[in-house]
């Protein structure tokens, strides 16, 4: 491309992009500071890396599709057949896997998409990793504490890349807010919610056949062996403990993460958990909870609650607390001058002047990512550490799983966010990596 056209093409995506960015109802002055800040150079057809999708559901379609705007995708692979022809379609041309290792031990690959429910995403990213493969992985990043750690170490001894799919982190709300928070805003922060949609309420189940397209006991892999029950594969695996944690790590892994952010401790965690349900989950049925109660504090002193909205219970239920709230899910920053809320779409604080008086110039900037897959794709080219690298992303699940165990085990738990383990506690500790059932084992990759 010529330069004098590279200019203007540049020159005409920034422009484009303020435009938009300008209809989120952003200020003014962060719109004109982005614009220089948000400077990162196109792929082009020469850069284009071949790309591997690992887990071909609804979600892993979805961002299959996204990726592959960024690079070429020339093999799919998932467990369920269906899956498997469904994303067929959406990527012809693309070699079809029902085991990941096989797709894996291609040397064509630069870089794997990994879609897979929650219990397989260490393993195939340990694997990818350690076959020298840049990963994009779908959160929540584990399933448990200590597989986080284990991954994170991988990463750092294979030196690939790893992007966390937790994509409120290349959303200008966002970051806007977290600067705000950690330059003072809001005075010395002090307390911090975040509102995550209700899990699914309901039961018993019954047993039935499995269908002929799917592979039942790969689909389970690491987790305890069980007979089929359509209601815990696919969409519902998340509202099971055997394989996620219910809304408490699925929108968790978002809206904790900012919370982390904006606290300045994306790299650590809290040093205290309490947690409870606020709902009777009904025996037989789904065994994450879907309504609860978290209180977190931190060593620089500022709390944090974790609550599910009442209003977006899907599975209805009385609730057994009758300070359950209707807050809309999202992330509230609470100090002495006031507050700021943020979600997906909006941006609002208790004075508008918190929001429109511009950063100085020698304030804390928070690293700029305006895509977030693509952001991975970027980091591809130069190396560079991605937005959501694999200790924040870890870092990030593990809050919510800390508060998974603190409403599971009924009693208040001692966090040591350095050494990662209980404080005094040998029976939370012996959560952090429960058994995997063999072969699909940590040792195993």
């Amino acid at each position: 491309m010529p330069p004098q056209l590279f200019h203007i093409s540049r020159r005409h995506f920034l422009q484009r992009s303020t435009v938009a960015l300008a209809a989120t109802g952003l200020p003014a002055w962060f719109l004109e500071q982005h614009e220089a800040r948000a400077a990162t150079k196109p792929l082009s057809p020469n850069d284009r890396p071949s790309i591997a999708l690992i887990g071909c559901g609804g979600r892993g379609r979805g961002i299959g599709k996204e990726a592959a705007a960024f690079g070429n995708m020339v093999a799919i692979c998932d467990v369920d057949s269906k899956n498997l022809d469904q994303a067929a379609l959406m990527f012809p041309g693309a070699t079809k896997f029902k085991d990941f290792r096989k797709l894996i031990a291609r040397d064509d690959i630069h870089a794997i998409i990994n879609g897979t429910p929650d219990h397989w995403h260490t393993l195939v990213n340990i694997h990818a990793l350690k076959s020298g493969k840049d990963v994009y992985s779908e959160k929540p990043l584990t399933r448990t504490i200590g597989e986080g750690r284990r991954l994170v170490e991988v990463v750092k001894r294979t030196k690939r890349l790893l992007q966390t799919g937790s994509q409120q982190r290349s959303d200008a709300r966002f970051r806007l807010a977290c600067e705000l928070v950690r330059n003072g805003r809001l005075g010395r922060l002090r307390h911090v919610i975040t509102s995550l949609p209700a899990g699914r309420h309901g039961g018993p189940f019954a047993m039935s056949p499995v269908p002929p397209e799917l592979d039942w006991d790969f689909w389970q892999g690491p987790v305890a062996k069980v007979d089929y029950v359509k209601e815990r594969c696919h969409g519902n695996f998340r509202y099971w403990y055997d394989y996620s944690g219910g809304t408490m790590t699925d929108w968790g892994a978002h809206h904790n993460d900012i919370a982390l952010w904006g606290i300045g401790l994306e790299r650590s965690g809290p040093v205290t958990i309490e947690g409870r349900p606020l709902i009777d989950e009904v025996p037989g049925g789904f065994t994450a909870a879907s309504q609860y109660r978290v209180e977190y504090t931190y060593a620089n002193g500022v709390t944090h609650t974790c609550q599910s909205t009442t209003s977006d219970n899907p599975g209805g239920g009385k609730v057994n607390d009758p300070k359950a709230g209707e807050m809309a899910h999202g992330v509230r920053f609470e100090g002495p001058e006031g507050w700021i809320f943020v979600t997906r779409g909006k941006i609002e604080a208790s004075k508008p002047e918190l929001l429109e008086i511009p950063l100085p110039s020698n304030a804390q900037r928070l690293y700029v990512s305006d895509k977030h897959i693509g952001n991975f794709f970027d980091c591809i080219r130069s190396r560079r550490q991605p937005i959501c690298e694999a200790e924040i992303g870890h870092r990030s699940v593990s809050v919510c799983h800390l508060g998974v165990l603190a409403i599971r085990l009924g009693r208040k738990l001692k966090w040591d966010p350095a050494k990662e383990h209980f404080v005094g506690d040998k029976a939370a500790d012996a959560f952090i990596l429960p058994p995997m059932r063999k072969p699909w084992t940590l040792d195993s990759v």
